[in-house]
This record gives C-alpha cells, structure tokens and sequence, in this order.
C-alpha cells in the first residue's frame, strides 16, 4: 500500500518551439501536416471507453480549403446520450476512490505523452481543423494544454494539503469530495487546450464528466481522448459525444445527477443553459455547478505617454493573431490624438507586412476564420462600417469564401465611442479604433469601462506612473486579465490565471487552484477522542 503523502513540485511552463527555418520540428510538423491533409479518418464516439458509431454522420472540413474533408464523424443521438450519462456515473465510484496522485499520475504522463510523442499530431489537426498557423498551434495545442496538465495536478497538491487546526481533544479535517453526480463539459473551437482543461481539470478531482466538443474542433478533440487513453484514462472517467448541442443539452440538463456544466463558449448559449438550470432546479440532488467563460470585447486603451511603435505591435498582434477568434483577443482600442498618425503608420505597415492564406504554408500569419457562419457574420460588421458616415475602414474590408474563409484583417476608424464595432464582440479580425482628445484621458477611461457588458480582459498602454494606476483603478472591473504595456491576450498557465466577470462569465481562473476548487465539495470531519459524559454546562451549577 502507498502510504507516502506525496506533493508535486511546482512545474515550469513548457517551452515554445520555433519551428524555424532548418529546424528538426519544422521538419516533423510538415511531415504530419501532410499525412493527415491526405488522409480521412473517421470520428466515433467514445462512451464507457468504448466507439460508438451511430451512422448519422457529418464533415470535418479546413476552414483554409472548406472542399477538402479531414474526417467523417458520428454523431451522438438521445440513446447515446443517455449511454453516455450512465457511463460517467458508473465509472465515478472507483475513479473517486482512487488516490489523487494516481489520478494525477495519469495527467502527468499525458502531458509527456503531448510533449514528446504526440506533439506533432495534436498541432497539425489544430492547424488543419481549426485553421491555425504553426505558432498559434504550438502554444494551444501543445504548449498550454501541458502547462494545464503539469500545474494542475501541482495545484491539486496545494488543495489536499490544505487543512483545518487540531487541538488535543479532536482532529479536524477537511475531505474534498468531487462533486455528487456527473459534470457536464461544454468546449468551443478555438482553444484545443480549454477543450482539454474543461475535463481534465474536472476529472483530475474525482469527477467524471460528459464531454460535448465543438463540431469545428473535432479532429484534435479526438486526437486528445486517445492520448488520455495511451495515458492510462480509465473507461468511462471522460465520455466523448459529438452532436448539436440544444438536443444533448436538453436531455442532460434534465438528469437529477447532474452536478455541474464546465463551459466556454458564448454569452447567449451560457444564459440558455443557466436559465434551463433554473428552469429544472426541484429534478436535482444538489445545486449544479455552473462554470462557464463567455466572450470579451477587450480594450487597448493607451494614455499619450505611450511609445506607437509598441502600441501599434500590440494591436496588430492582440487583434489579428488567429484572426481575432480568441475571447481575449483586442477588439477596440482607445488612442490619444497625439499619438494616432504614428501608431496609424505603424500599424498599417505592420498590417501591410502580414501574409493570409493556408496554415500549410509558413509565409502566413493570417488564415482562415472557422466556418460560413462565422464569416458572414463578420462580412456583416464590415459592410455595416463601410455604409456608416460615422466610420471609416482604413485597412483591409474583404473577404473570399470561395475556397475556405478569408478575411483581411480590418481597422476601423469611429467618431462615435458607441458606434456598434465598438460594443458588439465580433469574434474576427476587426479592430475599431476611437482617437480621443489627450485632455479627455479620465473622460474617456470612464467611457471605455461603461461601453460594454463584457469583462474579459484590457490593456493599458502608458509611461506615466499616474495615469497607469488611475486606468488600472478605473477598469478594476472591465478586465478580469488586465495587462500593462501589453497585448491583452497570451495569458499563460500558472502565471496569469484567466477569466473575466460582467457578461464574459463566472471569473472560475482557469490556470490556477482557483478553478479546481469548483469541482470539491468539501466535507468537514472532527473526530473527538474523549466524548462528554454530562450534559450541563459549568455556568448551570447550584444557585447560590
């Protein structure tokens, strides 16, 4: 028996690979992206640890060449949610009862697994599937799915350890349970590390979960449920049902067991499942746990003692990078009139310098945006600047969905604070630009906090000691990630936990021992060595 009491050190992040020009993982990478470009795999489900195949099947496509298809995948119907629900549940006692640090042990070989076996593999069906270039790839798929692996299960030795005061009559201690029932996981497309992290985090606790991942991120989901399984992932600990999410949701949410939702995804599809919660409260044991990281319409706001040439990188960089597809991605800036005709110059150049097309090819920062309806719906914001007389669009404005789904990355320059790209999260690559007078710094902080419901994350960009701590007091509550002389984006595992309150949604800090705590139900234990013998207390003695 293993009775040592065991805690993991803390981990370093894992470091980023260039790729560069003669490099041995530029070689490897090139030689996985071909592999799977030229095959077709087929994507079951996996319940109780088992492939499901149901028949009723959809495409996996490239969002750089939409024609070509990468995969065929099965999708979960209601008897398979239902199998899948049973699975989780039926798996949970004996993974519970597992010793943390074997449940551990088990994320900690993954992520060796992620670093040195299967890095390759992971990265090329993030770039083909979800239309990422090999930097972005790198640091999502590889780099920040290890980090969450490592420091997880760091944190969760931070947690077990933490206990209550003992006197000499009694021992104290706290049990962290996991939560009673199973947990319901809702993961979007653009991070194939938060699809990992919404289980993995979940299940590192003694939970089980049912997995429902994005259609549009199918391939490296996929890829990720069998590197768990290599990693030892008992059956049924994480069951894998892709399908449309109203139908799956409506019947989970209906289950008197269900004990949490772990979710990423948007504003209107968080409320759609909180008020269903709400809706089903008298059907379940305990009160579900809601987690759940929304969207952002993150600020650059930068005061004139700022330096343009880093202003205009940040922008050019917080806004485009995986074409603007991240909740955190910069999305409106604020910028002194002083400074604006250089960091315009700046930016437009730096803009002019960046490459769009397939992920294949290394020359291009800019590839596709995920799907038709994602393009649309950004084409629609662009074409609603072009027809205002309040706006004004001085780089990019095109898009070609002819063969995948292209856009130029945009700026659009507004008079009016409000104007609707100021407010609106896009999703895409669209920056709004509003120039504001220098005199009207405090004015105009006060403005960029009220603008929008969202509060995800924000950057201040400036030299003077003042007004940086005067922005950083003003957005207190417009950011929960709020960045100094920085992009607001990159947040890193361990360094910089992230998530965001208002509309942008619970503030749970993935990345850090905040989030784990979610998924404990912490149960108090004292156990008295001498019991009482007399009901009276001293103070009730004979009235003198």
């Amino acid at each position: 028996m293993n009775n040592a009491i065991y805690n993991f050190r803390e981990p370093k992040n894992e470091p980023v690979l260039t790729y560069a020009k003669g490099t041995d993982e530029r070689s490897k990478i090139l030689e996985e992206l071909d592999r799977q470009y030229n095959s077709s795999i087929e994507i079951p489900l996996i319940i109780g640890g088992k492939e499901v195949r149901t028949g009723k099947t959809g495409k996996v496509v490239m969002p750089s060449d939409h024609h070509h298809v990468l995969a065929t995948y099965h999708m979960a119907g209601e008897n398979e949610i239902k199998m899948a629900v049973n699975a989780a549940l039926e798996a949970k006692n004996a993974w519970m009862n597992l010793a943390w640090m074997e449940r551990a042990a088990i994320m900690i070989r993954a992520a060796e697994l992620l670093s040195k076996k299967h890095r390759y593999l992971l990265n090329a069906a993030t770039m083909l599937g979800q239309g990422k270039n090999i930097y972005q790839a790198e640091i999502d798929a590889a780099c920040e799915t290890i980090d969450y692996l490592r420091f997880n299960s760091f944190f969760a030795s931070m947690i077990y350890s933490e206990q209550p005061l003992s006197d000499g009559q009694a021992i104290n201690r706290l049990e962290y349970r996991p939560l009673e029932g199973f947990v319901f996981t809702i993961s979007p497309f653009n991070f194939t590390a938060i699809a990992s992290n919404l289980n993995t985090s979940v299940v590192l606790m003694g939970n089980t979960t049912v997995w429902k991942p994005s259609t549009t991120a199918l391939l490296s989901n996929y890829y990720f449920m069998k590197i768990l399984k290599e990693a030892g992932l008992p059956d049924g600990v994480i069951n894998f049902i892709p399908g449309p999410g109203p139908m799956i949701s409506s019947v989970v949410l209906k289950h008197p067991d269900l004990a949490g939702i772990h979710f990423t995804g948007s504003n209107a599809t968080l409320n759609t499942l909180w008020r269903q919660i709400s809706e089903n409260l008298e059907l379940y044991k305990s009160y579900p746990r809601i987690v759940g990281e929304t969207g952002g319409k993150d600020f650059i706001f930068a005061h004139n003692s700022s330096n343009p040439v880093e202003l205009a990188s940040s922008i050019a960089r917080g806004a485009f990078e995986y074409q603007g597809q991240k909740c955190s991605a910069a999305s409106r800036a604020y910028i002194p009139r002083s400074l604006w005709e250089d960091t315009k110059n700046e930016l437009l150049k730096m803009i002019g310098e960046a490459g769009m097309g397939s992920e294949r090819d290394f020359r291009n920062i800019i590839n596709a945006v995920i799907d038709e309806p994602a393009f649309d719906r950004i084409m629609s914001y662009i074409e609603f600047a072009r027809s205002s007389d309040s706006a004004q669009i001085i780089a990019g404005g095109k898009g070609d969905k002819t063969q995948g789904y292209f856009i130029e990355p945009t700026i659009i320059v507004t008079t009016d604070p409000h104007f609707r790209t100021m407010e609106d999260e896009i999703f895409g690559p669209v920056m709004t630009i509003y120039v504001y007078e220098d005199e009207k710094y405090s004015e105009t902080l006060r403005l960029c906090d009220e603008t929008s419901a969202y509060g995800l994350t924000g950057s201040i960009f400036s030299n003077d000691k003042y007004a940086m701590i005067e922005a950083c007091r003003t957005l207190r509550y417009a950011a929960g990630n709020f960045y100094i002389n920085d992009k607001p984006t990159g947040a890193m595992v361990g360094q910089q936990p992230f998530g965001g309150a208002r509309a942008s949604g619970t503030n749970d800090k993935a990345g850090s021992h905040l989030n784990l705590l979610r998924w404990v139900s912490p149960r108090t234990i004292k156990e008295t060595f001498l019991p009482t013998t007399d009901f009276k207390y001293p103070f009730a003695g004979i009235q003198k």
